[in-house]
């Protein structure tokens, strides 16, 4: 078991990704820390490219992009978890999750927008 919650890393300048992050703490135990809070150490931990997608950081694993989503999902305390578990039994989802999710970050701005009302 980790000895601290698993940090939700994301772009706080973005309100879409602000409002998932916010999301996902409302329903799963994470740390949630915008890239401008960044530290050091949990700087060192994440890809070179980082800023391009979410994170999510435990004491042992690195997860990036749309294996985030996906663990994010799993983690969840609330029914959305269950369609994470069943995406990952779904033949060809490995395939399919970076695809999927940068579909949905490409669009972000406009989803972000979609939100609001």
């Amino acid at each position: 078991m980790d000895e601290h919650p698993p940090r939700l890393v994301y772009d706080d300048d973005c309100g879409f990704c602000g409002w998932g992050a916010d999301y996902a703490a409302a329903r799963g135990e994470f740390e949630l820390v915008g890239f401008s809070e960044l530290s050091p150490d949990q700087l060192a931990r994440l890809p070179p490219d980082y800023e391009e997608c979410v994170h999510l950081l435990t004491d042992r694993e690195v997860y990036s992009c749309g294996a985030a989503v996906e663990e994010i999902g799993r983690r969840l305390d609330s029914p959305e978890r269950y369609g994470a578990l069943v995406f990952e039994t779904v033949p060809g989802s490995g395939r399919l999750r970076e695809p999927l999710y940068r579909f949905v970050a490409d669009r972000r701005a406009v989803l972000g927008r979609v939100r609001r009302r």
